[in-house]
């Protein structure tokens, strides 16, 4: 059986542990917020009711996919499509390219960040294995203006966190309702990975700070995972409503 991603890849490493998909989850949650096509996702009303949600269903759509065999993995995609075109048709208008490549771009960027916050340096040619499984999912999804290698992608990301962000009253709107759902001890450890994780202009448009106090904490975190103490951590730390989905990220 052919898989989407080989099943020796990077990628299913990165995606296979749930510490590094948290980390994953809480830099999206960052730009999503910051993004100019955002009003889009306010447009259907899932993301203001139930941003954590939200974000989670995006995070198990591509795990879903990493982790399917080829052809499932394209009925996931076009699942992913289909949705977006009804949401386009409800609306009458289309969901610009540069919006679907910033999720695409999100998804490579915060995979490289998360795992070496949390494990260690990717070599380059690790980098370039993330992206090439995403590059296939918005190939299949027809996305046009796509880049078509890791150093033509450090140039597009680049260019997307100069044009793509800004600070609206979405951006306010959308962390009020994080510190509702999260509370405040998880959302302030939310911003803590954030200021972490997150580049430069994500964080100085969010007004995060500079310095986290995360990397020790870090630290004790993995030296707990030999005592199987992160597991009791991080069902203390999560919202109850998403211990079960939080459970199922584990898949290494």
């Amino acid at each position: 059986m052919q898989h989407f991603v080989d099943k020796h890849s990077i990628v299913r490493h990165i995606w296979g542990k749930a510490d590094t998909v948290l980390f994953i989850f809480a830099g999206s949650a960052a730009e999503f917020a910051l993004n100019k096509a955002v009003d889009w996702l306010y447009y259907t009303g899932k993301l203001p009711a139930d941003p954590l949600g939200r974000l989670f269903s995006t995070v198990e759509y591509a795990r879903r996919i990493i982790f399917a065999d080829l052809d499932s993995a394209n009925r996931a995609i076009d699942q992913i499509t289909a949705i977006h075109k009804n949401v386009e048709a409800s609306r009458g208008a289309q969901i610009p390219d540069w919006a679907y490549r910033d999720v695409l771009f999100m998804l490579i960027d915060y995979s490289i960040r998360s795992f070496e916050a949390l494990e260690r340096e990717l070599t380059d040619f690790e980098k370039s294995e993330v992206f090439n499984v995403f590059y296939r999912v918005g190939n299949r999804m027809g996305l046009k203006g796509l880049p078509h290698s890791y150093p033509e992608w450090i140039i597009m990301r680049d260019e997307h966190l100069q044009n793509n962000l800004i600070n609206s009253h979405f951006t306010a709107n959308l962390y009020q309702q994080y510190r509702k759902h999260l509370g405040g001890i998880r959302y302030h450890l939310l911003k803590q990975v954030q200021i972490l994780i997150t580049p430069k202009r994500v964080s100085r448009l969010l007004r995060l700070g500079r310095f986290s106090y995360l990397p020790p904490v870090i630290w004790l975190y993995k030296l707990s995972r030999n005592f199987k103490l992160d597991k009791i951590l991080k069902e203390t730390l999560l919202p109850a409503k998403y211990k079960v989905q939080i459970k199922a990220l584990d898949n290494i």
